[in-house]
């Protein structure tokens, strides 16, 4: 694969002073969002506040560089970094060393799989992760992160159902701070959804936290280090727990690319273009191993950061550029004023954030779309609440079940039995109501591949009509569904061939497809024999069923 695919840089406009000034104010307004965000959603990944900045500098840069869409915001997500303090939960106290050491190794592993993957063009293993899979996993996280923030929210070590208690808690000082910032964010958010309302609050916040010597009543976020990243390789943590790690960093990889993928689709989608997931997975890959070089956690791509970059009129990867460089100012200059940001009110901005991603109506609608992945759905739920803190285990539960539902159908393939309906249309025989489209005629269609995991289920619809009809003398099929035919599917085939020709009974086929004619008369599937019948259109079979039983007279629109 040419590297050349990947310098994707190259395309983009040539910066002029117009497209300049509208650039800039697009990642100024992400900026405004991503700075406080970040901040918090290194909380919630267990690390360092000052990391989450980390991860918006070359991280960003090299994603919106090398990727397909170039307008995503690249940083901490929530999904991702409620994975991270699942995965190291037990492993090491967040905030120390050894924890960051393992949220790097997480960081290096999960970004060397996605490279890996876009390397090797392997972006269709995201379809691994099916909607519902990814929809209960969502609603069962988006919980357990809020759940996580209330102690915060209220400035108390943990919660307790002793209601005598909660007097007390709902009048100190952090769940004053926490409950009102919490209101004026959901205000801010229904009434001026434009304005940067979580910078807005905290810098807020910071004043009165200082000009009220909060510090004496519950704890604050305190002064961030300023300055650049220094290079960054953590130690080696043996053998026993870099195992641990694997289904973790798997995990990570596949929903923090879940993430990006639902924003890169809406993107091109949106320019006419067209979406490269091997190139995302090779540019997101960069990204997670800038992150760890950065002493920082593995990156995604944020959903509503990245809406936001297109609501304020984003054009192309300049944006990013510009939202890149506010970050890194804010970074040099603006810590000292987020140090007296009260904890509750990082709590409060956390759940604000992630409330979008409860929804519960989803499983109301996947419902009524089809129950067995609304089933998946609902267990992917039950898993991700069941095993948390482990909650990677949901995904992985999600995704088993959703490979097995797709077994399953895969190797039960839908055959009917035609029958001709009033519009000229070829339909399902017995839920129409539909007579035999001749006497002694059994007329089939099997909509999937004739191959290996069909070919069983084709084979048995036949023996079983024959066993149950022993007077059949024409078995007709309805091929044009089938497009692609195996080994297997021409053993099956050339057997069944022969029984029905060694029984008397005439095998038609009408609108077999030229992949599969050409695999059968190949292995001499075909032969010119009294017993076979080939006919390229429906109607021309149809017209040849004629000759058995009379049919109706408009057989013209008669179609699979």
């Amino acid at each position: 694969m040419p590297m050349q695919r990947f310098l994707t840089f190259r395309h983009w406009p040539r910066l002029s002073p117009e497209l300049a000034r509208s650039e800039v104010l697009a990642g100024l307004t992400v900026a405004l969002v991503m700075v406080p965000q970040a901040v918090a959603y290194a909380g919630l990944a267990g690390m360092p506040l000052v990391t989450g900045l980390y991860t918006c500098l070359l991280p960003a840069l090299l994603a919106v560089l090398f990727g397909s869409a170039s307008r995503l915001s690249v940083g901490p997500a929530a999904l991702t970094c409620v994975l991270i303090g699942a995965s190291l939960t037990g492993l090491a106290e967040p905030g120390s060393t050894q924890w960051v050491s393992l949220a790097v190794w997480l960081s290096l592993l999960s970004g060397g799989i996605q490279l890996l993957l876009g390397l090797g063009n392997y972006g269709w293993l995201i379809n691994l992760v099916s909607s519902p899979v990814m929809m209960g996993f969502t609603q069962a996280a988006s919980l357990l992160i809020m759940a996580s923030q209330v102690p915060a929210l209220l400035g108390i070590p943990a919660w307790r159902w002793d209601m005598s208690s909660w007097g007390t808690w709902l009048t100190g000082w952090p769940a004053l701070f926490g409950l009102g910032s919490l209101a004026v964010l959901l205000l801010l958010r229904h009434y001026q959804p434009r304005w940067p309302g979580i910078m807005l609050v905290m810098g807020a916040a910071s004043m009165l936290g200082y000009a009220s010597d909060y510090t004496q009543h519950g704890s604050i976020v305190g002064l961030l280090p300023s300055g650049l990243p220094a290079l960054y390789w953590p130690e080696w943590p043996g053998l026993d727990v870099l195992n641990q790690l694997w289904v973790p960093a798997m995990v990570i990889a596949l929903v923090s690319f879940l993430e990006t993928a639902s924003s890169a689709r809406i993107e091109c989608q949106r320019d006419g273009k067209r979406w490269d997931d091997s190139t995302e997975l090779f540019s997101q890959g960069l990204a997670k191993l800038a992150s760890a070089l950065s002493g920082s956690f593995p990156t995604s791509t944020s959903f509503s950061r990245s809406a936001l970059m297109l609501y304020a009129g984003a054009r192309s990867g300049w944006a990013v550029v510009a939202s890149v460089g506010f970050v890194l100012l804010a970074l040099l200059v603006l810590m000292p004023a987020l140090q007296f940001v009260p904890r509750s009110v990082m709590a409060a901005a956390v759940i604000v954030a992630v409330l979008n991603l409860f929804q519960p109506r989803q499983f109301l609608k996947l419902w009524r779309i089809d129950r067995v992945e609304t089933a998946t759905a609902a267990v992917t739920f039950a898993i991700t609440l069941a095993t948390a803190p482990r909650i990677y285990w949901g995904v992985m539960a999600g995704v088993l079940l959703g490979l097995s539902h797709f077994l399953h159908t895969r190797l039960h393939p839908r055959i009917i039995e035609v029958g001709l309906h009033p519009d000229g249309s070829l339909r399902d025989r017995h839920l129409w109501h539909l007579p035999p489209l001749a006497p002694h005629l059994f007329a089939l269609r099997m909509d999937a591949e004739l191959d290996f995991a069909a070919a069983s289920s084709f084979e048995r619809a036949i023996t079983d009509h024959l066993a149950q009809h022993p007077d059949t003398q024409h078995v007709c099929l309805f091929a044009q569904p089938i497009n692609r035919i195996d080994a297997t599917g021409v053993e099956t085939f050339g057997q069944l061939q022969r029984q029905l020709a060694s029984r008397g009974i005439t095998l038609h086929i009408s609108g077999i497809k030229l992949p599969v004619e050409k695999a059968l008369q190949r292995a001499g599937e075909l032969p010119d024999v009294p017993e076979l019948k080939l006919y390229r259109t429906d109607a021309e079979a149809l017209q040849a069923l004629r000759q058995l039983a009379p049919l109706p007279d408009d057989i013209g629109a008669a179609s699979i």
